[in-house]
């Protein structure tokens, strides 16, 4: 049985090359064409560094064979550098077709540079293939950002919540995570992939349990109607671990968005604050067209009266009962602050005994909240007489 000569004998990086190309789709000849250069690399910091060689690799043996290039100069050029040169006289002893400038390849292959082949190609394939993952892990999760994600801690560095999510590790830093919230070992909780880096080890995935996506995937999840399109989140804000608003809005008049949202008994919506730690509130709100309508529903719980708004400048006066005003505010103002963010409006607050007190400016108009009843009109008593005897 014939034995190939210069083919690397520690691994049969052929197969391995073919394998890792069918595999990852990557192409064979970009693959043979940077093993070659592995190669080159070997044999100069191993034999001649200062040697200009080119590495041939047979596509289908795996044989490899090394060349010193040449160029071709004249014989009256004295003196000649036999590592980078040759003359012309001598060239044509080669090959009599050979001319001035050409490049000579003269076959140097060590006898002992299989080995040492064998490993720069092993060494190359196995980085390629590292390489080629990293890219692909990098293309996949660059993919899923704005998404949800599931895993489980695995390490707690310097306060950084390290997530075991499968094919990678994410990263929940302290300034992502929700305040309230302590992480443990073995812990499976799910996060929102905020950001995706290349780095050197693979891609380096960012994950957030503090940031608005991370409550809309979660409605998402929970509410098919929202999955199906028929209900739309119009806008979320949150201050994580304590209170959050999530106004929501549908098409089909006889669907009621917000009763949906929060399911029988409170099933759907109860998941979710399970689900980013059972302590925050969401207030659910119907989304309006109209401003004033929309504001007045983005300060539940609290029941508003009246209320005024400047178009202009996104201004508004609401007047709520005088035992809701403190509800209207809410503790330290969080829930008149999340009311303005979620609608981009500045409101001013006040109970029915303090706008008594003073003037809505001229530059506000007044918003209907509800639909004014209908006055019936009464007949008076000689009227129904003369209907009754005509």
């Amino acid at each position: 049985m014939a034995v190939k000569k210069n083919v690397p004998e520690t691994v049969n990086f052929l197969d391995a090359l073919k394998a890792l190309c069918i595999e990852r789709d990557v192409s064979e000849e970009m693959m043979f064409d940077a093993i070659e250069k592995a190669l080159e690399t070997a044999y100069k910091k191993n034999f001649d560094s200062a040697q200009n060689v080119e590495v041939n690799l047979d596509r289908e043996t795996g044989a490899y064979h090394v060349y010193a290039l040449k160029t071709v100069i004249e014989d009256e050029l004295i003196p000649i550098d036999p590592i980078t040169e040759i003359s012309l006289s001598q060239a044509k002893k080669i090959d009599p077709s050979y001319e001035i400038d050409d490049v000579v390849k003269i076959e140097v292959t060590p006898r002992n540079f299989g080995r040492i082949a064998a490993q720069a190609a092993k060494q190359f394939v196995v980085q390629r293939i590292r390489e080629v993952e990293r890219g692909m892990l990098y293309d996949e999760f660059s993919g899923k950002e704005n998404d949800i994600v599931s895993g489980t801690v695995v390490r707690i560095e310097n306060g950084d919540v390290i997530i075991d999510i499968g094919k990678a590790e994410a990263v929940l830093l302290q300034s992502e995570q929700i305040r309230s919230e302590r992480y443990k070992l073995g812990q499976h909780i799910k996060a929102y992939i905020a950001e995706v880096k290349k780095g050197n080890k693979g891609p380096q995935i960012y994950v957030s349990r503090t940031h608005p996506g991370l409550l809309k995937k979660l409605f998402e999840m929970e509410v098919p109607e929202i999955q199906d399109g028929i209900i739309e989140i119009k806008s979320i804000v949150r201050e994580p671990g304590m209170r959050s608003k999530v106004s929501v809005i549908t098409k089909d008049e006889n669907i009621d968005p917000v009763g949906t949202c929060i399911g029988d008994k409170g099933v759907r919506i109860q998941a979710i604050i399970d689900e980013i730690g059972g302590n925050e509130k969401i207030d659910l709100i119907k989304w309006d067209q109209e401003s004033g309508k929309y504001i007045a529903n983005a300060l539940s719980p609290a029941k508003v009266r009246n209320i005024w708004v400047n178009e202009e400048e996104k201004t508004a006066r609401a007047v709520v009962p005088n035992n809701q005003l403190s509800l209207a505010i809410g503790k330290e103002g969080q829930n008149a602050r999340l009311a303005a963010k979620l609608t981009g409006w500045k409101i001013d607050i006040k109970s029915v005994d303090q706008s008594k007190l003073t003037e809505v400016p001229a530059d506000m108009h007044q918003v209907q909240l509800r639909p004014k009843k209908k006055k019936r009109k009464k007949k008076k008593f000689f009227q129904k007489q003369n209907e009754a005897t005509e």
